[in-house]
């Protein structure tokens, strides 16, 4: 397996990581891949054979989906000009992005069943040069993984897989829809009285979020939740859900010491193996099924 090229800046600032936990900021060489829209599959949203999360959450209906997809849209674009003016763009023949690109076109077209908007997202994949533990994946289909999870852990396809699908699924579950939504709600409440007097300060809180996605952090239930999507989908896409457990016990032995960003908010490592391994069996006849469609 080739690895992205190191990076041959350092970091210089750092935000948090959009779909987990963390979100980062671009530092150092970066492997950037406009990936086409690829066929969704209906199919999925009737064939509830896989895990069990629920609805999403009611907060998330008080931030606009579409003025959010736009911001992260945006903030997506900022961060590719960053990696133009650093002369950090590779190209688009790199293996790792290829091989990236070639893991997400299995999964995309599974993602409709778990959020019809899915199907109007122009889904995009970057590789970025760092030697960062982390990957991450805005609301609207932006998805971006540091060279540092490939080459520090070196992950199999099935673990990439568990990987973009735990990214994807918070994005799917709009899981920074929701968390701006419950602080908007806080503020919203707040402010109520001076709404009341005339003073018009409630519109704020809903023109002010987009800045704050790069920084937006996910509570513990998040993370929990997009593990169990996450692998419903890579099992779907035809990935062995079984690497979810091999995955986070790579992550618990680079974790010694200095935790990596991406485990910051993250459950405990044993936890989330127990809880990925109880959902196995819910998964594995999905998977099975892929591999006999591959015979």
């Amino acid at each position: 397996m080739t690895s992205a090229p190191p990076a041959h800046r350092p970091s210089t600032s750092q935000t948090a990581c959009s779909c987990c936990g963390r979100r980062p900021v671009l530092t150092g060489m970066a492997m950037l891949l406009t990936l086409p829209g690829a066929a969704l599959m209906p199919v999925v949203a009737a064939a509830r054979d896989g895990v069990e999360v629920g609805d999403n959450s009611m907060f998330s209906q008080l931030v606009p989906a579409d003025t959010l997809e736009r911001s992260a849209t945006q903030q997506y674009a900022q961060m590719l000009q960053q990696a133009a003016a650093n002369q950090a763009l590779g190209g688009r023949e790199h293996p790792q992005v290829r091989r990236l690109r070639g893991i997400a076109r299995q999964i995309i077209p599974h993602t409709l069943g778990w959020n019809p908007r899915a199907k109007n997202w122009r889904w995009e994949v970057n590789l970025i040069g760092s030697q960062q533990i982390n990957a991450f994946c805005m609301p609207g289909g932006k998805i971006a993984f540091y060279s540092g999870i490939l080459s520090q852990l070196k992950l199999t396809d099935d673990e990439v897989a568990t990987v973009m699908g735990h990214e994807v699924a918070h994005a799917l579950r709009e899981h920074a829809r929701e968390r701006m939504g419950k602080n908007a709600a806080t503020n919203i409440g707040a402010s109520l009285l001076s709404s009341v007097l005339g003073l018009g300060q409630t519109g704020q809180t809903l023109t002010n979020y987009g800045v704050r996605l790069l920084t937006l952090q996910f509570s513990r239930s998040d993370e929990s939740e997009a593990d169990l999507v996450g692998m419903e989908l890579a099992a779907r896409a035809g990935f062995d859900p079984r690497a979810g457990v091999s995955l986070w016990q790579k992550m618990a032995v680079a974790s010694r010491g200095a935790p990596p960003q991406w485990l910051s908010t993250h459950p405990s490592g044993s936890t989330r193996i127990a809880d990925i391994q109880s959902n196995l069996p819910k998964v594995m006849p999905l998977f099975a099924r892929t591999s006999h469609r591959s015979e």
